[in-house]
């Protein structure tokens, strides 16, 4: 299982930065959460995947054999929420530059910077 979810976490971030290469607003947003999903996977596999063995340790004793590490599960949820509102912030974002300057090229919308007077 966790070579299965290693190769799914490679095809992901191959996924995501090629989306992220493409130039325009929403496939590079889109290959960041991907991206970003990815990373959750790898820190989720690290925690050793167990079945029908909870992250509890009985009372007396000082460790369990073969149980889930509960702390990435943990770190994984804060994660999948910050991520998600990133991902609306920045879909706002996306949504309003569009509305401003009528593209989702990036390389268009450096048309929008001020212009450097002190160069010439």
């Amino acid at each position: 299982m966790d070579i299965l979810i290693a190769v799914l976490s490679g095809l992901l971030i191959g996924a995501g930065a090629y989306l992220m290469m493409s130039g325009k607003t929403l496939p590079y947003l889109f290959g960041l959460t991907m991206i970003s999903n990815a990373a959750n996977l790898i820190i989720f596999d690290s925690g050793r995947l167990t079945y029908g063995a909870p992250p509890l340790v009985p009372e007396g004793a000082k460790t369990v054999e073969g149980a889930a590490n509960a702390l990435p599960q943990a770190l994984i949820l804060t994660a999948i929420v910050i991520g998600f509102g990133l991902l609306v912030f920045a879909l706002t974002l996306a949504y309003r530059s569009y509305l401003e300057l009528r593209t989702i090229w990036m390389d268009d919308m450096r048309e929008a910077e001020p212009v450097d007077r002190s160069a010439e």
